[in-house]
């Protein structure tokens, strides 16, 4: 077997990571990492650049630039800092490439990987909930292959069986709930970051793992699946199921329902797309049906979580409506984490930014310079809102304590 040669966009996140320890754990020979990536954190890129050595080593954070020249002196690997140096990893020529930033950031290196005309594994959603018209429209005339890494979604894809989704009645992506799944609003308005990020199956990091809170995360997968099998959203359906076991069901024309089951484990998915068409080895934790004993589901409560609604409101707006509410999200999420805003203000600065930004979103996004200067527009509006919260929360802790 020829080696692969792999780029890792977004390597020090937990399925960048994921997508690593499988490599690491593969033959020496099957694999050749090209370049590897990450947002901010240079010594550990740095620690996987020097295990891996890959051609190309790139860090988005320009201020961190000190850290991995340091770190890689005298080794003659090269590497580069800032937002083109990303895209300028994305560029090299590889075979597959793993696109796993998080958020809107991602945005730009993913459509330069898809642009190699190459196999992209897909676990940036923000891609296609900010621009999926136009990425899957970028990633037909290069002619690469995307392959879903999002469980759910490669759930879909494997239990469709090479058939296409249009011969399928509905798909039905399945939700852990968060931590929050059986908590009461009361109970949801009152709980911190360290709370949110606690996820009782998946280890995620913070920002994805806040939007399992709030089921903000399944809005975008929602919006996802739309664009990646072709389908409208009332074929789209969700449904909590807490063990995490089974990740995605197809229900066929004849009434069949096929569902794609596995341990919580990212790696079972990543090896998926890592070895498509074929199969690849993992030590993945196997199943024991019996000792399990039984899976549940119910559906996910609107009331309680509204980001599902507004996910569902904003793919069916059009436009750029789906980029506004992304946006917000990340807008809103990072105020949270910061501990600027409480947990439910989440939705409510999501809301508040869609009715707002219903001029940007009404504007059609022909190109991707559309896209990205209606992004900034987007974040302007909502960190107003955020700012606007955080200061009426400060406000009433100070009256609080005049009291």
């Amino acid at each position: 077997m020829s080696t692969r040669t792999i780029s890792i966009l977004g390597a020090t996140g937990s399925v960048g990571l994921a997508t690593l320890d499988l490599i690491a754990a593969a033959d020496r020979d099957a694999y050749r990492i090209v370049a590897l990536t990450a947002g901010t954190r240079a010594r550990e890129l740095a620690a996987l650049a020097l295990k891996f050595r890959p051609a190309f080593t790139a860090i988005a954070d320009e201020t961190a630039a000190p850290v991995l020249a340091e770190a890689l002196a005298g080794t003659g690997l090269s590497w580069g800092a800032g937002s083109d140096a990303v895209i300028e990893a994305a560029r090299l020529d590889a075979d597959w490439t793993m696109a796993a930033i998080v958020g809107a950031a991602g945005l730009a290196p993913t459509l330069a990987a898809v642009a190699r005309g190459k196999t992209l594994a897909l676990a940036n959603k923000e891609a296609l909930v900010c621009a999926g018209p136009l990425f899957m429209q970028a990633a037909r005339a290069s002619g690469a292959t995307v392959l879903p890494v999002d469980s759910e979604h490669n759930a879909i894809f494997q239990a469709l069986g090479g058939c296409d989704a249009s011969a399928a009645r509905r798909i039905i992506l399945t939700a852990s709930g968060g931590p929050f799944r059986d908590n009461s609003l009361a109970d949801m308005a009152r709980m911190r970051p360290d709370d949110a990020v606690a996820h009782p199956v998946w280890p995620m990091g913070a920002k994805i793992s806040v939007d399992s809170a709030t089921m903000m995360n399944k809005g975008l997968e929602v919006i996802e699946a739309c664009h990646l099998f072709a389908l409208p959203q009332s074929q789209v359906d969700v449904l909590i199921h807490p063990q995490s076991i089974i990740h995605g069901l197809v229900e066929h024309v004849d009434g069949g329902l096929i569902a794609q089951m596995g341990s919580p484990d990212m790696r079972t998915p990543i090896a998926h797309a890592l070895g498509w068409p074929d199969r690849v080895e993992t030590d993945v934790a196997r199943l024991d049906l019996a000792a399990l004993g039984a899976l549940t589901f119910f559906a996910p409560d609107p009331q309680r979580f509204p980001a599902l609604s507004l996910a569902r409101s904003a793919f069916e707006a059009g436009g750029a409506s789906p980029l506004v509410l992304n946006a917000a999200n990340e807008v809103a999420v990072d105020a949270f984490l910061n501990g600027h805003v409480g947990f439910l203000d989440i939705a409510a600065i999501v809301e508040d930014s869609l009715a707002e930004g219903e001029g940007i979103a009404r504007g059609p996004l022909n190109d991707f310079d559309a896209v990205f200067a209606a992004d900034a527009e987007a974040r302007r509006i909502a960190l107003g809102f955020a700012t606007a919260r955080s200061a009426q929360a400060a406000g009433l802790a100070q009256g609080g304590l005049a009291r």
